[in-house]
């Protein structure tokens, strides 16, 4: 086939791998295109195998500063990361290290990211492994993944939901990976409304103020998504008490601000989790 007006040397080239799994050689040496064509497409050919190899070293070089990075935080703390100590970690001049990554600010937010979206991961797995049981235990789970995250990653945990980086400003790269704990936790409840498994709030706590029930129309206003579509003021209160109590809870473990008082967190975290489900209604498993 001769290569029209309409359809450039690339347009067949990237065309032809995409529909074969046969070497691009072996496709253009065919009585498909012009001897001209076929040596522009040899060219081309070359060109795309050194891209790939470019490419394929510079995410080599990216992620070996990412996880020196990751490194430092235990060192020096997310305030006293430093392109040039990463670059001399890794026997780099300080110059090169900036084609990989522009500014301490960008490897902050590369960082924050990757925290964030590896969290939700762990979140995500551990409610689709539950997924069959009821919504209390989805909800102990989905608690479980976050703990057991954050106590292998102490680290980066604290660079997300410990003290703010001095002269950092997130860029809203961060907001859609931060908020998938926060929706995980709400699609446990939502379902479980949806599907007439969320009991009413027990009397203790069912009396919401003014001033909160306003927050939480602020956040069914803005919010993305439906928000506790169908439940109380009461349960979505329950909801935010359970989110920040998870977090409570393990910032002050790791932290070590329980020495001395309690020894066995990952058992009092689970009678935690427990009854933050049961405040919330969630059905328990029978």
């Amino acid at each position: 086939m001769e290569l029209g007006v309409e359809l450039g040397v690339a347009e067949f080239v990237m065309r032809s791998l995409s529909k074969s799994r046969a070497p691009l050689s072996l496709l253009i040496i065919e009585d498909r295109i012009s001897e001209k064509d076929k040596s522009t497409a040899l060219d081309l050919c070359h060109t795309v195998r050194v891209a790939g190899v470019r490419e394929q070293q510079r995410a080599k070089i990216t992620a070996a500063i990412l996880d020196e990075g990751r490194r430092q935080l235990a060192d020096v703390g997310a305030a006293g990361l430093s392109l040039r100590a990463i670059a001399r970690e890794l026997d780099m001049v300080s110059s090169a290290v900036y084609r990989y990554v522009a500014s301490r600010d960008e490897l902050l937010t590369r960082l924050i990211v990757g925290a964030f979206d590896s969290l939700g991961g762990a979140i995500e797995d551990a409610i689709a492994a539950q997924i069959e049981n009821a919504p209390a235990e989805q909800w102990v789970a989905a608690a479980h993944s976050i703990r057991d995250w954050a106590t292998a990653h102490p680290n980066e945990y604290f660079l997300v939901f410990g003290s703010p980086v001095p002269g950092y400003a997130a860029p809203d790269d961060t907001v859609g990976p931060g908020t998938r704990v926060p929706r995980a936790l709400v699609e446990i409840v939502s379902a479980a409304a949806k599907a007439q498994q969320v009991r009413r709030p027990r009397r203790s706590s069912a009396h919401v103020p003014g001033a909160v029930t306003g927050d939480i129309d602020y956040i069914r206003a803005v919010a993305t998504v439906p928000v506790l579509t169908g439940v109380s003021d009461a349960v979505v209160a329950a909801v935010l008490t359970a989110w920040m109590q998870i977090f409570g809870l393990i910032s002050f473990e790791l932290s070590n601000q329980t020495r001395g008082v309690l020894e066995h967190h990952r058992e009092f975290f689970e009678m935690a989790a427990r009854e933050s489900a049961e405040r919330i209604g969630l059905h328990a498993a029978r």
